[in-house]
């Protein structure tokens, strides 16, 4: 499942619509990778961008692998 997969099925499962052209300007291409920046994350699922981060390590198992905060 790519980023921006991930990210529309999140805002489904929270009722929130998300635009993909609004998802898709926030994804930037580094060599091979796709990224997005925590705090567009956090934009997107209407959290502070520490928030989001605590969610990430105290449930670890409910996102991608693909998916790496830092």
């Amino acid at each position: 499942m790519g980023l921006s997969e991930y990210i529309r099925t999140m805002s489904q499962k929270n009722d929130v619509a998300i635009p993909d052209e609004v998802v898709m300007n926030k994804i930037y291409v580094v060599g091979d990778q796709k990224v997005m920046l925590d705090r567009d994350l956090a934009e997107l699922y209407g959290v502070e961008t520490k928030v989001l981060k605590q969610a990430v390590r105290r449930n670890l198992a409910g996102f991608p692998k693909t998916l790496c905060l830092r």
